[in-house]
């Protein structure tokens, strides 16, 4: 039936509860009837079709049945249901493909704003999204790592929709990276997002985008989340979670290139003088400022003795001029450091 072989694994206990049901005339029990979903689901997770298990199911049903005119009805049944199961599973198909074909549509041209805004807002209703609303967007994992047909998604969106249920959220894939819409004001579901497919993707980044409202406002935080990520890449910044909110300082600095690439050349260029180069120097400014300017946690970051950032800090000042330790002298030390972070100075300076 339907040219596919189910394991018998499938059926295991339901010769017995035929046995019983015969003989007693009961209804199955809550335990037989929990034991049934189980083997469902598993046999749904193997991939077998639900026509080859129902038939599998009416087979052994007739082979138990002892009765010569209730064994000629069963193989009736059985042959009527698997016809209705064949034309079902079909239509269901095309319905299935039909059904995704639509939602990619809608979500390339949700993601990329390059549909009328009008005819946008009716489509999103059928996924459930209200777009006169304000809605921020969550993006997650490295490009590539993930599909709308996945195990992945699907793990995010069972932890997302248990908790959360619907609520007017839309999970999806795109260029390889989970992608979660949410109403603005409801950073919950956001955050649950993170903390799942940061687990899901084997500890890929999540990046969160402001909420904007109206149509546009969706492709808005979706490309702060996506640049949230990419920078992200550029500066070696590693929290598990990125908000575009926290994240503003560095478009800034960035707007004018010309100026920040005078700034770092400046501050920053006497660093070439000393032994080894920039390099190091330039990372044990990195660490320390990360750490929030404590000596001893930069040296741990940097897996260096406190004595050995003591130095490397007076080596900078002498160089510099610049005291990293003195508040008059941090900011702009600090900016020239993250211009050189945005720049990859100096590994990209041609001077």
């Amino acid at each position: 039936m339907a040219g596919e072989s189910i394991p018998e694994e499938y059926l295991t206990g339901y010769a017995q509860i035929l046995t019983e049901v015969a003989a007693t005339g009961r209804r199955l029990t809550r335990d037989e009837l929990r034991s049934r979903r189980a083997l469902g689901e598993q046999a749904a997770e193997a991939g077998y079709g639900l026509r080859a298990l129902v038939g599998k199911h009416l087979a052994a049903t007739r082979a138990a049945w002892p009765d010569t005119a209730g064994h000629s009805v069963l193989a009736a049944v059985e042959q009527a249901v698997d016809a209705f199961a064949e034309g079902y599973e079909g239509a269901q198909r095309l319905a299935v493909r039909e059904e995704e074909a639509a939602r990619r549509e809608f979500i390339d041209d949700l993601l990329y704003g390059g549909s009328d805004l009008g005819r946008l807002a009716e489509r999103a209703e059928r996924f459930g999204l209200r777009l006169s609303h304000a809605h921020a967007v969550a993006v997650a994992g490295s490009p590539d790592a993930c599909d709308e047909t996945g195990a992945v998604l699907r793990t995010v969106e069972q932890a997302v929709f248990a908790r959360f249920g619907d609520r007017h959220i839309l999970l999806t894939t795109k260029d390889g990276r989970l992608v979660c819409i949410a109403p603005g004001d409801q950073d919950e579901v956001l955050a649950c997002f993170a903390k799942h497919a940061h687990a899901a993707t084997d500890g890929g980044q999540v990046a969160i985008g402001r909420p904007h409202p109206g149509p546009g406002g969706v492709v808005h935080s979706y490309e702060e989340a996506r640049s949230a990520l990419e920078l992200a890449g550029r500066i070696g910044l590693d929290a598990p979670v990125l908000r575009a909110v926290d994240l503003l300082v560095f478009p800034v600095l960035t707007r004018d290139r010309a100026a920040m690439t005078d700034l770092v050349r400046s501050v920053l260029g006497p660093l070439r003088q000393a032994r080894g180069g920039a390099g190091p120097l330039l990372d044990t400014l990195t660490a320390y400022f990360d750490a929030g300017c404590v000596a001893a946690e930069a040296a741990r970051r940097l897996n260096l003795s406190i004595r050995a950032v003591t130095y490397r800090l007076a080596r900078i000042q002498t160089l510099t001029g610049s005291d990293p330790t003195d508040p008059m002298h941090r900011y702009t030390l600090q900016t020239a450091v993250i211009g050189a972070r945005l720049l990859n100075w100096p590994t990209e300076d041609a001077s």
